[in-house]
């Protein structure tokens, strides 16, 4: 979940969603020159690459036909809340972008309409769920470009003076963690997010469905065997009592001041970690349990939709654009703005090959589930209680089974 909520980011696709209104009514016959005019809606009033994606949909808007692409940038926690607005004032853009797990939620108001309706469908070599993310009832409403989950970063010089290699189980993650502590100097051997909001639900999600759990239900032994790892890692003294109240920037912050080894994270960090001197970091994918399980994490990415503006014309044009949007080509280049994934598992390849930071994140993607994928517009449900059995856990209030039974008893 790219957001600086992951900072999270991002699904893939030929499609615009609609977690981010403007303003500006879409469904007006506003024209340039005779064209067109396409109002493009997203969330990237903080992020420093706001700018390259203004770029990239003016070139997709030139590829399209339009006369114009006005983009507009709306705060991120304000955007569902704006988009049911406009939904109802019948004010919505031409094209929006959504958090991938909104989709579904937006969509089931009427709000968006399926990508169908233009000719546009999912290209074949997409990660497989970028399609799941996108999709309501059968139907695809939104494609991400680009996708991103997260990994395990490490200190390349901390972890070569304590003799350590990258982990790749449980065992060895909290063995390693414990050997990198050191409290004289106020460094912990691991960092996650374990904050109550999704963004703790989101950096839990890889140990919990990796080891069997499943939100449908979070109070079987499977969750509570990997809520346990989470606290005895807490309570060994490699990670911070602090994880509680930390967001992913937060943990990103530690792990650049050298007061964590190694930390849970997203590519969106790299272009921080990159500038940071005398940081020397690389990353692998989570670990697992142990090493015969398949690493399931969390699929990020943000997904463009085209509107019920009711104007058809301008309708078939997003769709136009939202496909120009996921076209191999122009995946590559907003891999290159955002730092994320190309959604395209060959382009993703292509990408990692002279990126190679970025390695560990297209080997994730690859299984990476989307978080509605089996609960649809009931997810906030299940990942409340899932950060709030932690939370429960963690602070010490409960023992992780008697955590996830009251969250899940709370939050039915």
């Amino acid at each position: 979940m790219k957001k600086s909520r992951i900072i999270a980011m991002l699904a893939t696709g030929t499609a615009i969603s609609l977690s981010l209104v403007a303003c500006t009514s879409g469904s007006g016959g506003a024209s340039t020159g005779g064209k067109q005019t396409l109002t493009v809606e997203d969330y990237y009033t903080s992020n420093p690459s706001m700018s390259g994606y203004n770029s990239i949909y003016q070139q997709c808007g030139t590829q399209v036909g339009a006369g114009k692409v006005t983009p507009v940038h709306i705060a991120g926690a304000s955007l569902i809340q704006k988009v049911l607005q406009q939904a109802s004032s019948k004010t919505l853009p031409d094209v929006l972008m959504l958090d991938n797990p909104d989709v579904q939620q937006i969509a089931a108001t009427g709000a968006l309409t399926p990508l169908k309706n233009y000719g546009v469908t999912a290209p074949k070599g997409d990660v497989p769920g970028v399609v799941e993310a996108g999709t309501y009832k059968g139907e695809v409403y939104g494609l991400a470009p680009v996708i991103n989950s997260i990994a395990l970063y490490y200190n390349v010089d901390m972890l070569k003076a304590a003799g350590i290699t990258p982990p790749k189980t449980w065992a060895e993650l909290e063995a390693a963690a414990k050997k990198l502590t050191d409290p004289g100097k106020g460094v912990y051997g691991f960092a996650m997010s374990n904050i109550n909001t999704y963004e703790g639900t989101w950096q839990f999600l890889p140990f919990l469905w990796t080891n069997g759990g499943d939100e449908k239900n979070i109070d079987t032994p499977a969750a509570a065997q990997a809520l346990q790892f989470d606290v005895a890692l807490q309570q060994d003294g490699s990670m911070s009592k602090s994880s509680v109240n930390w967001s992913q920037q937060d943990v990103n912050n530690q792990f650049v001041a050298g007061k964590a080894a190694m930390m849970i994270n997203g590519p969106w960090q790299l272009p921080v970690l990159n500038a940071t001197k005398g940081l020397s970091f690389a990353s692998v994918p989570i670990p697992t349990r142990d090493a015969s399980q398949k690493l399931v994490s969390p699929l990020g990415g943000e997904t463009f939709n085209v509107p019920n503006t009711g104007d058809k014309t301008k309708m078939g044009l997003a769709g136009k654009f939202v496909s120009c949007l996921n076209s191999p080509a122009m995946q590559l280049k907003i891999a290159q703005i955002s730092g994320n994934v190309p959604s395209d598992e060959a382009s993703a390849a292509t990408w990692a090959k002279s990126h190679p930071q970025v390695q560990s994140f297209v080997q994730t993607v690859k299984t990476a589930r989307a978080r509605t994928g089996e609960l649809g517009p009931k997810w906030p449900t299940a990942a409340t209680a899932i950060y709030t059995a932690v939370q429960l856990a963690l602070t010490g209030k409960a023992s992780p089974e008697a955590a996830l039974h009251q969250a899940q008893q709370q939050n039915k």
